[in-house]
């Protein structure tokens, strides 16, 4: 089973479509599923305050998961060295939860709950970018492992 928690709600109807078509093309290689959690407003409260009322929702969300967070500050892979730490943790863990975080990122909490801290890049991208580059990424690593004719 993979789960995908992420702070705040997708906004643009094309983001929407895509992880929708992404959700659709991963159920065919295991259980998926997606959960919003609601963000912080940022405006005068403290960035750790925010990161802390955001962790507690989404710790109260992890049981004994595999959790794995992108975090600017994790490993960076090529696909095909992804889809292998990918396949270890799905055939050693019931469930895989990745989790994305909000405009501020994920607190020390989550972070240190991870197992595996991934990072795309030392680049900025908005929350909802990387929501599509994640579901993107997790079906890639599916093909390469099934070597279905997608990732080339």
């Amino acid at each position: 089973m993979i789960r995908i928690i992420f702070v705040g709600k997708v906004k643009e109807d094309w983001i929407k479509e895509a992880l929708e078509e992404y959700a659709k093309r991963l159920k065919r290689f295991s259980g998926f599923e997606m959960i919003e959690v609601k963000d912080e407003k940022i405006l005068g409260e403290d960035a750790e305050n925010i990161k802390k009322k955001e962790g507690k929702k989404i710790l109260s969300l992890l049981k004994d998961d595999f959790v794995i967070a992108l975090d600017i500050n994790g490993e960076e892979f090529g696909s095909e060295t992804f889809a292998k730490k990918l396949k270890k943790a799905v055939e050693e863990n019931k469930r895989i939860t990745f989790v994305v975080g909000g405009a501020l990122g994920l607190s020390e909490e989550v972070l240190n709950k991870a197992k595996m801290r991934v990072s795309f890049s030392k680049m900025t991208f908005t929350n909802q970018m990387v929501r599509v580059l994640l579901l993107e990424q997790i079906y890639r690593a599916f093909t390469i492992l099934k070597g279905i004719d997608y990732h080339k």
